[in-house]
């Protein structure tokens, strides 16, 4: 196959997915908007977040080895396929006046399950069509699809939901996945799969085999090991930015917050789309110092214009790290162990995220917050630098975590073994 005629072809994928993302995020947030309407619960809200996201993180070590063993077209198909009966579930009982929290329970799941099939299906396809010199820029554009449902599905999202209703929703998502299977069913006519199908699929064997293409790569590991404690500090900032923001603002300065933040992903990964990443370890260890930097100025003041400015600042060096991390591991990988590999590091490089919302509300609420009220331990000390008060003690949890994400890239910028992975990287 043409390097041209395979990148044709690997955007015309990415199109079809870049649609879906903002599908996947308009039900996204109007779900949240409905739960939140029909129960007043932030918990009912977080709870189904946690059923959309944790099937597919579960699962995704299953998804990788289906997509080893059979067509990764046919899988992205199936995948998109069945995500799309969790939403007509959900919009079968929205049409009957009876759509309540069990149902949308039901549906989230349902969808979050098959999203697992489509997730490394889809990575590993990357690999199928485009020769190493893409897979930067390739990577470049799967972030700026994912970014959309950040920042462009809250703000259709918002708009819709003034002047239409949930249902509506469901079907323009519904709608978006059927123009990705088209596409992509398209595509696979006159793509070779390059899988050798099996009838018989030995999950444990499989899934060993996957294990080891990770664990007996030292630099592989240590990728995917920074990563995951990279999560967990995302994870913090993700969970308590909300919190820490409305002890001193309101929701309508959260969502401005929010917004203009995502716009740096999009920057970011619009720059690795046109300008490819080349020197991988100084990307990664550069984009980890100034997301630790960016991170603790979070903390550091209440004004929403320094938070602001720190977001824009943070989401873009998210690009450059995922681009930088990504590259290198595929070209370690061989492309018939891709599909297992990522299905395994899906699962690991998130862990971080579990521990981060298991964690955060105890550390902030029992520990760090009562710190820094009046009259707290560190209230004359930390305390004259960042404030006292609700939220501060968030604050310094966030000037900590910062912290140790700048350790993170000045490790892997005096890591030996991250930087041999960049010499496979250029030279194959």
């Amino acid at each position: 196959m043409k390097a041209n005629d395979a990148f044709r072809k690997f955007l015309l994928i990415w199109v079809g997915q870049f649609v879906a993302s903002i599908g996947s995020g308009l039900t996204a947030f109007a779900l949240s908007v409905y739960v939140f309407r029909i129960t007043n619960s932030a918990s009912a809200v977080s709870l189904t977040i946690l059923l959309a996201f944790l099937p597919t993180i579960l699962l995704n070590p299953l998804g990788g080895v289906l997509a080893d063993r059979f067509d990764r077209r046919l899988m992205m198909i199936c995948g998109d396929l069945f995500s799309a009966f969790g939403l007509l579930y959900m919009l079968i009982y929205y049409c009957m006046e009876s759509l309540g929290l069990f149902q949308i329970y039901i549906g989230v799941t349902i969808s979050g399950i098959f999203v697992a099939l489509l997730d490394p299906a889809y990575k590993a396809t990357v690999s199928d069509l485009l020769n190493k010199d893409d897979y930067a820029r390739a990577s470049g554009m799967m972030q700026l699809a994912a970014s959309a449902k950040y920042l462009l599905s809250p703000f259709i999202g918002g708009l819709l939901m003034t002047v239409t209703d949930i249902g509506t929703v469901l079907i323009i998502d519904i709608s978006t996945l059927a123009l990705t299977i088209t596409i992509v069913a398209c595509i696979r006519k006159r793509i070779a799969s390059g899988i050798r199908q099996r009838t018989r699929i030995q999950l444990f064997k499989d899934l060993k085999e996957g294990w080891k293409a990770v664990a007996c790569d030292r630099g592989v590991l240590a990728l995917v090991a920074l990563i995951s404690v990279a999560t967990y500090y995302l994870g913090l900032l993700q969970t308590l930015i909300s919190p820490m923001v409305l002890s001193f603002s309101d929701s309508k300065a959260l969502g401005m917050i929010e917004s203009v933040s995502a716009i740096g992903m999009l920057l970011g990964s619009a720059v690795i789309g046109i300008l490819p990443v080349k020197r991988y370890v100084r990307a990664l260890a550069g984009g980890f110092c100034i997301a630790g930097i960016s991170i603790a100025f979070f903390g550091i003041s209440t004004s929403i214009i320094i938070i602001t400015a720190a977001g824009v600042l943070f989401f873009c060096t998210l690009p450059y790290i995922n681009t930088s991390a990504d590259v290198m591991i595929r070209c370690k990988i061989s492309a018939e162990l891709q599909g297992r590999a990522w299905g395994l590091i899906s699962i690991l490089s998130q862990l971080g995220y579990v521990l981060a919302y298991a964690s955060a509300g105890l550390l902030a609420d029992k520990i760090f917050n009562p710190l820094l009220l009046e009259g707290g331990w560190l209230a004359g000390t930390i305390g004259k630098l960042i404030g006292v008060g609700p939220g501060r003690g968030i604050g310094f949890m966030f000037i900590l975590s910062g912290l140790s994400v700048i350790i993170l890239g000045l490790v892997i910028w005096r890591s030996k073994t991250i930087k041999s992975m960049e010499h496979v990287a250029k030279t194959g």
